[in-house]
């Protein structure tokens, strides 16, 4: 009986261990696996329509300034004479009657050919050009209205002037060469006027009071 003591606690030893090996296997440690989540994909952005090219804008014509030229003609009642002288959008304009009535006027040319120009003492010209050909139109002075026509002026025709000092004497002359060699002019002496001389018209030579004087082409 004194033996059964040590042999049955070595049987009970034996299965406490069987009985731990087989807990072990059964409940062994699972090798923990990670399983990537799928990364959500980015929900693509609607792309904005591309802005549409706006129309380029179509240019619009130009207007240009009538071109440059000179005119001359007489009043319709053939009293006077007009002159008128167009260079880059202005104008100067003379007047005369070739006995003691004149006036120089200026002002502007608009891109259609119309012009209204002044001078002193309340004098106007309006006129138009047509078509580069001639100018028709009226002048106010001194209480008198006159219509005229100033067709394109063609060297030596058009308007001359010229100033100087003589023996003491302040001199200022205008000349209107017209087409076929005419001329009307004034000469003022101190302010006094008088029919002026001829000018040579291939070089404005003039000769007033013994002094020899050139005339020469007026522009704006």
């Amino acid at each position: 009986m004194r033996r059964s003591g040590p042999l049955f606690t070595l049987l009970t030893g034996l299965l406490l261990g069987l009985f731990m090996l087989s807990l072990n296997a059964t409940t062994g440690t699972k090798g923990s696996s990670y399983e990537s989540e799928p990364t959500p994909s980015a929900t693509p952005r609607a792309s904005s329509p591309a802005a549409s090219p706006k129309p380029t804008p179509t240019p619009k014509p130009s207007k240009s300034s009538p071109p440059n030229a000179d005119y001359a003609g007489r009043t319709d009642d053939d009293s006077s004479a007009v002159a008128v002288s167009l260079r880059d959008g202005k104008a100067i304009a003379y007047f005369c009657d070739g006995h003691d009535k004149e006036s120089w006027l200026k002002g502007d040319v608009k891109d259609d050919g119309s012009m209204k120009l002044s001078g002193k003492h309340g004098a106007k010209l309006n006129g138009t050009l047509d078509a580069g050909r001639r100018i028709r139109g009226s002048v106010d002075i001194g209480g008198g209205h006159y219509g005229f026509t100033a067709d394109k002026a063609i060297k030596p025709s058009g308007l001359y002037r010229a100033t100087a000092t003589v023996r003491g004497a302040k001199l200022d002359g205008g000349w209107i060469v017209l087409p076929g060699g005419k001329q009307v002019g004034i000469l003022t002496r101190d302010g006094k006027a008088s029919a002026a001389p001829r000018i040579d018209p291939a070089t404005g030579a003039v000769t007033i009071d013994g002094k020899q004087l050139t005339a020469r082409p007026v522009t704006p």
